[in-house]
């Protein structure tokens, strides 16, 4: 096992006012929001499709291998998966919870499936189109920028070919056998693809369910990127969001999707590096002597 790299207080602290001068940009707008009970559809699915609270994602941890030390490393002892090392505190796999030892092992195998299949591009953002196809009811409470007739031409005439399974399961129910696959829960694995926007998204979800084992920049990295990905996400839904500053993506048109594929490949290429980071911290968090295949 490599040494530990140790900090004492005033590195840590300047990591830990870093962390949180990055972050707040993201969390303030959401509990201004939530304040004065107003929603976006952009930011605030970040917040609540995936359950981590904003002073979650405020609270910075170094993640394996570091030992901090000096004035007020103990209040981390507060906090499962820390224990003292020597005069200092670190995160230490042994202190995983019994039950949650199995999740690293799973999550491994279910990354390492998803970075050894060929990225799939061409998908062009269809689901959110799917989602509303032939029904009256809309997700979101903004405007749609196309009608009901040319949602359903360009469904139909595009196709659907979507691989992830928690956009599938919200397809209306005409827009379910379109789609050129027959998505489970139980077949996520089969299917998950590193060009996928909702897997790379989904990465943001990985890293803070590993916390306080993950390092915070680990999870902030996965939420920038996130971040990013729905808003290309929304540009080329059937909605209107130009109040908000959106201009649209029309994947309707050649033009639109070329900008979207360009884009989905480059967030393929920013996701590769996370992924493999999340993999060598579950491989990390594996007891030891444990192959993961």
């Amino acid at each position: 096992m490599k040494s530990a790299l140790i900090l004492n207080a005033p590195a840590w602290r300047q990591m830990r006012r870093d962390h949180e001068a990055r972050v707040r940009p993201w969390i303030e707008p959401r509990l201004r929001r939530m304040s004065l009970q107003q929603k976006h559809p952009v930011d605030d699915f970040l917040f609540e499709y995936y359950p981590n609270r904003p002073a979650k994602l405020l609270l910075w941890h170094p993640g394996l291998g570091v030992v901090l030390r000096g004035e007020g490393c103990e209040e981390y002892l507060a906090i499962t998966g820390y224990r003292r090392e020597g005069d200092g505190v670190m995160v230490d796999p042994a202190e995983l919870p019994e039950k949650r030892r199995t999740f690293p092992r799973w999550l491994a195998g279910f990354l390492m499936a998803a970075a050894n299949r060929p990225a799939v591009f061409g998908c062009f953002g269809l689901h959110e189109w799917a989602m509303v196809y032939r029904t009256q009811e809309t997700r979101h409470s903004w405007p749609l920028r196309v009608s009901g007739d040319e949602l359903a031409s360009a469904v139909e005439s595009l196709g659907l070919r979507c691989t992830h399974y928690d956009a599938f399961r919200f397809f209306t129910t005409e827009a379910v056998p379109l789609n050129k696959h027959s998505l489970t829960r139980e077949t996520t694995i089969d299917f998950e693809q590193p060009g996928c926007l909702h897997a790379n998204m989904d990465l943001y979800k990985w890293a803070f369910k590993l916390a306080p084992f993950s390092s915070s920049e680990l999870v902030a990295d996965c939420f920038e990127l996130a971040r990013d990905i729905r808003t290309l996400d929304m540009q080329a839904s059937p909605y209107d969001l130009r109040e908000l500053g959106y201009e649209p993506v029309r994947v309707e048109t050649p033009e639109g999707r070329a900008e979207y594929e360009s884009r989905q490949r480059d967030f393929s290429r920013r996701a590769a590096p996370l992924r493999e980071n999340l993999i060598a911290l579950c491989q990390e968090l594996i007891a030891p002597g444990v192959e993961v295949g």
